[in-house]
């Protein structure tokens, strides 16, 4: 995990106030990237649309910043979360359909072991996309419940990052403010260009 201490409790809009400050300070263009925050009624539209409520301090961030300017390429800013870029909830019903979709057919095709819970699942809620297709999600079933995964195509199961958004972003701004690596991930961060946050391997 990415963690400190599963089960910890976290203050995830002091967590995101302080990341975004710090995206202010040092990575100027990442901060510009970000939009202004979903209405009352776009979220209510993508509950109602993905069918179960959504995780509260997933909606949080959502009020603040509806996503980022999308990237036509990797020099553009906006891929701040580990390389991630924050969905608008358009693009999180659009994902969060794809993956039901993909769960229920591995069920349908005789593929459920394969895939349901491993590569896909109608409980996961992505909230970030790389320009590679590559998704992080936050978990909707009840034991896992608030559980970010990393999921990349390909791979035969998805990586699991962390107890929670809070913990996350705990361990981004302990990250980033020191510039030390996230170990576990193999990965470090690295300013490009005085201008927007990059992810690196080491």
């Amino acid at each position: 995990m990415i963690n400190s201490g599963s089960g910890a409790a976290y203050d995830v809009e002091s967590l995101w106030q302080k990341f975004e400050a710090w995206l202010r300070r040092h990575a100027p263009e990442d901060h510009k990237a970000l939009r202004p925050g979903a209405s009352a009624a776009k979220l209510a539209r993508l509950e109602k649309g993905i069918g179960f409520p959504v995780n509260d301090d997933l909606l949080l961030l959502l009020s603040k910043h509806n996503g980022v300017v999308p990237r036509r390429s990797s020099v553009e800013a906006g891929a701040f979360l580990l390389g991630y870029s924050l969905l608008d909830t358009d693009g999180i019903l659009e994902w969060q359909r794809h993956l039901a979709s993909t769960a229920r057919e591995a069920v349908e095709d005789g593929y459920e072991e394969e895939v349901v819970g491993r590569t896909a699942h109608d409980r996961w809620v992505p909230f970030a996309q790389s320009l590679t297709g590559d998704l992080l999600f936050i978990d909707h079933r009840g034991e896992h419940y608030g559980d970010i995964g990393e999921l990349s195509f390909g791979d035969p199961e998805f990586r699991w990052l962390g107890p929670g958004i809070g913990a996350v972003l705990h361990d981004l701004c302990e990250s980033v403010e020191g510039m030390s690596p996230l170990r576990r991930l193999g990965r470090r961060p690295s300013i490009h260009e005085g201008r927007m946050l990059e992810w690196v391997a080491g």
